[in-house]
């Protein structure tokens, strides 16, 4: 009898950690991981915040909500294991003003419904003594949320895979994509120029930036496209550091796609303020100079992007402004913290946020999946994928690739 073969396409943390899963799971299957880079962890996974999230904010039932908190579990058990960094810092969600205040408590209902735990409602004093340099009206604190290196866990799931008998060939873009009833085959460059046709029963794909054509050469409709946007970040000088103890955040505006900017601690001791939001000119567009001809037509051609644009205007705007000027960076960081200067911040590594958007300008709120023939096809998983990621393998993996 033959063994049965699975491809998944895209070695960031959520393809690793499903080809980790199958070679748990699965035994006796051939599992092979394909991604164009020289190495894993190139794209989302190795350009975030290193934020463990509890699951405070995410619509109750939906995928994010079930999967981040059986995620967060599974992703401590896991650095515990291996000796991974994971440190439960906490979080406070900060209320700079009066309708902040109103929304923290629809966030804390949605947190108890997601049972986040030992989340607690905290007055000025109550903030002060978690965050000393931290000012507003009100917080909610969230003890469990913690901090991990995304890095180091994608190295460790691919070192998982390859000693279990996985392959993961990194270097080899995918060129062509077909599938017929049996199985589904890929063309891959390989770092010498060759070319290399691989053949699965069942290929997977998870990649992230560039998913949305990746589906569509398997056979899904163009009813979303990726929008890339750009978080720009800023980290505090060396000396500045004990002005931030954990992570600070802004209470989260519905009616805005994104958060703004808030202050991340990091596992290596650096502070980071970010990310803004804004459009960036290439998929891996990770400079403001970073400009994608083929990247930008694909978003200004997708009728989504200009109503979600008509919409958003003048917040996109706004964000234009953050990034273009450390000052306006550092007079939103001051919301929450009133000691940071404009000299206290120093330019750090931007990150590209993979966002599915519809036809009709709605930015896709959750976690999507669909199955085209043998090609299984991860449409939407920006954050918190990296927290949900081994919880996400679990659902692909029980819900997407039964036992033969």
């Amino acid at each position: 009898m033959s063994t049965e073969r699975i491809g998944i396409i895209g070695a960031g943390i959520v393809g690793l950690a499903l080809a980790r899963w199958i070679t748990e799971h699965r035994p006796g299957v051939r599992v092979t991981v394909v991604d164009k880079e020289d190495r894993v962890a190139a794209h989302q996974t190795g350009h975030n915040s290193g934020v463990v999230h509890a699951g405070l904010y995410y619509r109750p039932g939906s995928l994010k909500a079930v999967l981040s908190r059986r995620g967060t579990a599974l992703l401590r058990d896991y650095c515990a294991e291996r000796g991974l960094p994971y440190d439960e810092i906490g979080k406070v969600l900060v209320a700079a003003t009066r309708d902040d205040a109103a929304r923290l408590d629809d966030v804390r209902r949605t947190a108890e419904a997601n049972g986040v735990p030992g989340i607690r409602m905290l007055g000025p004093d109550g903030l002060r003594d978690l965050e000393p340099h931290v000012a507003g009206r009100a917080a909610l604190h969230s003890p469990s949320t913690a901090i991990t290196d995304y890095i180091a866990v994608a190295e460790s799931l691919a070192d998982d895979v390859r000693r279990s008998g996985g392959r993961v060939h990194l270097g080899a873009p995918v060129i062509a994509l077909r599938q017929d009833a049996d199985g589904a085959e890929i063309l891959t460059g390989d770092p010498h120029g060759e070319r290399v046709r691989r053949r699965f029963d069942t290929l997977v794909i998870c990649a992230g930036l560039h998913g949305d054509r990746l589906a569509r050469m398997a056979g899904a409709d163009d009813d979303l496209r990726v929008v890339p946007f750009r978080g720009q970040y800023h980290e505090l000088a060396a000396d500045r550091r004990h002005l931030v103890r954990g992570l600070v955040y802004p209470v989260p505006d519905p009616r805005y796609p994104f958060l703004g900017v808030h202050l991340t601690r990091h596992v290596h001791g650096e502070v980071m303020a970010g990310p803004n939001a804004m459009l960036a000119a290439a998929r891996e567009g990770y400079r403001l100079r970073d400009v994608a001809p083929a990247d930008l037509r694909d978003t200004l051609t997708w009728p989504g992007f200009w109503r979600l644009a008509r919409r958003h205007w003048a917040v996109g705007a706004r964000e234009m402004a953050v990034s273009a000027s450390r000052a306006a960076f550092a007079r939103e960081a001051r919301r929450l913290v009133p000691e940071i200067t404009t000299a206290d911040l120093r330019p750090a590594p931007a990150g590209v946020r993979a966002q599915a958007l519809t036809r009709g300008g709605d930015l896709l709120d959750d976690f999507a999946v669909s199955t085209h023939g043998r090609v299984v096809c991860v449409r939407n998983a920006p954050s918190p994928a990296a927290t949900s990621a081994l919880a996400i393998a679990e659902h692909l993996g029980a819900a997407y690739l039964p036992a033969r």
